[in-house]
């Protein structure tokens, strides 16, 4: 009765409101959007609305379409959950109906402050913005608005079909995420966000998106930075004539009696069923495509065309890119590139297993090396780029690391015991908040740098970077340039 006491007086005054700012009233902080007035919650100093809809549910006949504006309304709605994950085969939970966002703020803190978004991973057929990891109450409570976005995944997120993909493509995910994009810029000012001063920053799948989001013309100017997180750089997309050929195979796979005219009707249970049949095979069997509109090249291709967007960004890996998925990822870089375990022990002398010369071959290949090349790209372009090494593992973990993909993460947004992150240390949580700060500050500003934090050179000019070790953080230069080159020169041939 209390609870419906407080809706009903935070309604009344939401009338007498008029005004597009977020307000606190009492412990019920809440906005008015296009798509009604949203009454979120609140945990110590942040405010939370969670489980908001940017689209409306890609369901029915509306699967594999590009997503569609919600309906106005003047409705007040809690926001207090989270939406459901995008279907996946990880999550039983996981729904079809899953075009929601999150967003934290500072309660009680006047805007317009700046907004960051974040992409998640996954491979592009998991993950979610739901994820414990991913909750953003320390960024927020620096004063920072944060946004964390669910998309659409594997066959419902990439499928490309010649006659189920009638808009000409099948990046629905990436549709989904232009989608969320404009959502923030219409409606963030409502939340106390300022919609000129947008970051967009993921790791993994999630960088993947960005830069292609950089390489967009269609999203110019719906944000203004960039922090790409693991960016498997040289990637090589899909033509639409082999995306075709895949989404012909996964329709065949569906069964003899799922036509094109009734494939939107097929429950999810099958769907998946099919994902990952198709998956076993080929693990990276659902990503973007080159369709010649949203996606018109490579990202490798597009930086070095100048395409992207000339704006500040923050580009970088981890020392140790593997995780409990890599192994077909690894097998596939030393079969696609010739290499011999005698001539990996040439470029890393100091390693004897064969197991973690091929590690160090795949981090290196897929992701140190591409990202070095997209820095010196976007710097060559004139804008400002701060590249960086991540090499510290938290002190716990030492003596037994785990796979380093997705390490970062933790020390971003400073989350602890929770699945996937651990309980820090001392200078665990040192580290940490500096790392943060330096994501905070290059959100506010363009540039990572503040006081108390070590120096980070910019990229441009030559190799620099900021080395995250055990030991230290410090600019520097590439201390792995010469065997950097050498895995260049082999891209190249």
């Amino acid at each position: 009765m209390r609870s419906l006491l407080a809706l009903i007086v935070v309604s009344a005054f939401l009338c007498l409101a008029g005004s597009a700012m977020a307000q606190p009233v009492g412990q019920f902080p809440f906005a008015l959007t296009r798509e009604g007035q949203m009454l979120g919650g609140v945990e110590g100093e942040v405010a939370f609305f969670k489980g908001l809809a940017y689209a409306a549910p890609p369901v029915g006949p509306l699967r594999w379409r590009s997503p569609e504006a919600t309906a106005e309304s003047s409705e007040m709605r809690t926001a207090y959950e989270y939406g459901a994950p995008c279907l996946q085969p990880s999550l039983p939970k996981a729904s079809e109906d899953c075009l929601t966002l999150n967003v934290f703020r500072p309660f009680g803190v006047d805007g317009p402050l700046p907004v960051m978004m974040f992409i998640h991973g996954g491979a592009f057929v998991g993950g979610t913005a739901n994820d414990p990891m991913f909750d953003a109450a320390k960024l927020a409570q620096a004063g920072l608005i944060v946004v964390t976005v669910n998309f659409r995944l594997g066959a419902l997120g990439w499928l490309t079909h010649p006659a189920l993909s009638e808009d000409g493509s099948g990046n629905y995910g990436l549709m989904d995420q232009i989608a969320a994009l404009h959502w923030v810029h219409d409606n963030i000012a409502a939340f106390g966000g300022d919609p000129g001063n947008v970051t967009l920053f993921g790791n993994g799948a999630g960088a993947t998106s960005i830069a292609l989001l950089m390489l967009c013309d269609e999203v110019r100017g719906l944000f203004q930075k960039a922090i790409l997180q693991s960016v498997p750089g040289r990637v090589r997309l899909r033509s639409r004539q082999e995306a075709e050929a895949w989404g012909l195979q996964f329709v065949a796979t569906l069964g003899p009696d799922a036509k094109e005219t009734n494939a939107r009707a097929i429950g999810p249970a099958r769907l998946l069923a099919a994902e990952k049949k198709l998956l076993a095979k080929v693990p990276l069997g659902f990503a973007p495509t080159i369709d010649g509109s949203l996606v018109r090249e490579d990202i490798a291709a597009g930086f070095a065309a100048g395409h992207e967007g000339r704006i500040p960004l923050i580009i970088g890996s981890n020392d140790d890119e593997t995780d409990f998925d890599s192994e077909p990822d690894i097998a596939e870089a030393l079969a696609s590139s010739g290499t011999a375990v005698d001539d990996l022990r040439k470029l890393y002398p100091d390693l004897a297993k064969a197991s973690d010369l091929a590690a160090r071959f795949y981090t290196d290949k897929v992701f140190s090396e591409p990202v070095r090349l997209l820095a010196r790209l976007h710097a060559a372009s004139g804008a400002p780029t701060f590249r960086y090494r991540f090499a510290y593992v938290p002190e716990a973990r030492r003596t037994n690391p785990d796979g380093g993909h997705g390490r970062e993460l933790q020390f971003i947004f400073g989350v602890e015991g929770v699945p996937g992150a651990g309980i820090f240390s001392r200078r665990d949580r040192e580290l940490a908040s500096r790392m943060r700060s330096y994501w905070i500050n290059f959100a506010r500003s363009g540039d990572p740098n503040g006081p108390d934090l070590p120096r980070w050179d910019a990229a441009a000019g030559g190799d620099r970077l900021l080395l995250v070790t055990n030991d230290r953080t410090a600019s520097g230069d590439d201390p792995f340039a010469e065997r950097l080159d050498r895995l260049a020169s082999e891209s190249r041939k």
